[in-house]
């Protein structure tokens, strides 16, 4: 089998914490966009929802000074504890980390001037519940700034995923592929509708992209990025049993192109949503 195949990855484990560097690097393109659309003022009280390992978290703080009051919030306990580290060692004071869930927190109403989500809502079990607390917790007038990538993101690899899985016959999969995609990643027109139906009032939508480039496809399996974040959902669409002929035809397809292109591109098209509380 092939060696990326058999990769598996714990997010639990400690030493794999303290050294991944790639997640932070891939929240980077969105998160510097983000940064910019805040309107920075004294005295401001910030949440960060789906902190990770601390960016733009710890950046913001560091932005915001010493008037500034920043939370960040997620259930991983173990990024957490990544940040709070990076605390002790920067000498931060005005972050207060929380481990939990942004379906339901703890703040009182109108608790927040100031909402940042960097590429973090995509990930949440109930998109609607938090959208709604994030309503819930903004102060009249706040500012809620948010990023994700769209659903168009690596479609040069899921064009190639999906020929072969039609060449295949694997209807059911296909179907898979499409509700994983919509997980992860909704249409910005549906983003748009749950955010004012929250309370919000839609400034400025900013389109944006960034590219992953590569050798060729078989580097692109086996990088990091890919195989901690992103293979295990794809490998859960196939069946076991298929695993293997379909990525054996997937990554020689790739290859193919990268001869004739000189590299294989991945394009990260994403959306920074800048908005204010009614």
């Amino acid at each position: 089998m092939k060696a990326y195949l058999e990769f598996e990855t714990d997010t639990r484990d400690s030493r794999l914490i303290s050294v991944v560097d790639e997640l932070p690097l891939w929240s980077a393109p969105f998160g510097l966009q983000l940064l910019d659309f805040i309107k920075f003022k004294k005295n401001c009280k910030a949440l960060d929802l789906g902190c990770g390992l601390g960016f733009p978290l710890i950046e913001l703080s560091q932005r915001l000074g010493h008037s500034g009051q920043v939370y960040g919030i997620d259930p991983w306990e173990e990024a957490l504890d990544r940040i709070r580290l990076k605390l002790q060692v920067y000498e931060i004071k005005n972050v207060t980390i929380i481990s939990g869930n942004a379906e339901k927190m703890s703040f009182e109403d109108g608790y927040f001037d100031l909402i940042v989500s960097n590429n973090g809502i995509n990930n949440v079990q109930n998109l609607n519940q938090v959208m709604r607390e994030c309503g819930r917790v903004c102060k009249p007038d706040g500012q809620f700034i948010f990023t994700f990538n769209t659903e168009e993101t690596m479609m040069e690899f899921y064009t190639v995923f999906r020929e072969v899985l039609e060449e295949e016959n694997l209807e059911n999969e296909i179907q898979k592929m499409k509700e994983h995609i919509y997980s992860k990643r909704k249409p910005v027109e549906e983003i748009k509708k749950l955010t004012e139906d929250s309370g919000f009032q839609i400034i400025n939508i900013e389109h944006d992209s960034f590219e992953y480039r590569f050798i060729d496809g078989t580097a692109m399996l086996n990088h990091y990025v890919i195989k901690c974040w992103f293979l295990d959902s794809w490998k859960k669409i196939l069946k076991k049993n298929d695993l293997i002929r379909v990525f054996d035809k997937v990554e020689s397809r790739l290859n193919i192109q990268s001869e004739v292109e000189g590299r294989f591109t991945l394009t990260i098209p994403f959306v920074t949503v800048n908005c204010r509380k009614k």
